[in-house]
């Protein structure tokens, strides 16, 4: 596979020659989807080099594992997915990790959801169970949104009386999920984690249930070093992830703080920049 060009690319901040990378992990949308929601045509032949060179590729998204699992289907098999934002990780169908969230209080972050809704939010709650996804609002604005990312769910009456192992409360809001949910949230920050994953997401998890924490147990489970390892992200569901690979790569138009955080910027996701840098750090 030739080089690819990669403009905006740091290269002068990277060592020169072949890295010695062992893991790749990437945020899906707005890291390595395009703003369609698309995956690049080159990953997959990428991918098939990869493999032949020993390099696993790993991605972690706040999406569902049914949807991950979907949409790599063709490559799927010994592939890690670090879903549900880290608290579902998942290989050829066994459970490597999770980090299930209490019932009670994902009911309570339902309610409030329910209230919020109540004094007039365009907003609503998705319950991540490891079964399926969980959602009473029936509308069909509300669900297109979660058919994107939870490709196994369903409507019930009362999502606080569903009977699975629950992990994630994701909270879609059509307005500004930053300015709205979140703060109608903020009283949970104390005890769990309150994570803006995107411009009208909203996503509460146990406080130690994040992407790096769940990357950090696949690199001891591996063998692989952070020095190993390549990471790519663009907003603040993956600040964790950064942190735990010595190649971190914000994308170019990320959150602020994810640029900050990261050491190095790759190219936007609009230009394939996932599948550039890597092209240019490992000399394909």
């Amino acid at each position: 596979m030739s080089a690819i060009p990669a403009p905006l690319l740091d290269t002068a901040a990277l060592p020169a020659g072949p890295a010695d990378i062992r893991l790749i992990v990437t945020d899906m949308d707005g890291t390595l989807l395009d703003d369609a929601k698309r995956i690049p045509d080159g990953l997959w032949p990428m991918l098939a080099e990869l493999r032949r060179r020993g390099v696993l590729f790993s991605p972690a998204s706040g999406r569902q594992y049914a949807t991950l699992r979907r949409q790599f289907e063709r490559v799927a098999e010994g592939m890690v997915f670090i879903a549900e934002n880290g608290t579902y990780v998942v290989r050829d169908g066994v459970e490597l990790s999770s980090d299930p969230l209490d019932g009670p209080v994902a009911a309570q972050i339902a309610r409030t959801v329910r209230r919020l809704a109540a004094d007039g939010a365009d907003v609503g709650a998705v319950v991540c169970g490891k079964r399926a996804a969980y959602v009473e609002r029936t509308d069909e604005a509300f669900l297109a949104e979660v058919r994107q990312y939870y490709a196994e769910h369903r409507i019930v009456e009362d999502v606080t009386a569903v009977e699975d192992e629950m992990i994630k409360v994701a909270v879609f809001d059509f307005a500004s999920a930053e300015h709205t949910v979140a703060p109608a949230l903020a009283p949970f920050a104390g005890t769990h984690q309150v994570v803006v994953s995107g411009e009208h997401w909203v996503d509460v998890m146990n406080r130690t249930a994040n992407k790096g924490t769940a990357l950090r147990r696949l690199q001891r489970a591996l063998g692989v070093t952070p020095a190993q390892t390549m990471v790519f992200g663009d907003y603040l569901n993956d600040l964790e992830m950064l942190d735990a690979a010595e190649w971190s790569f914000a994308m170019a138009g990320a959150h602020p703080e994810v640029i900050r955080r990261a050491r190095h910027l790759a190219p936007s996701n609009n230009d394939a920049g996932v599948l550039r840098t890597i092209a240019h750090v490992l000399g394909l």
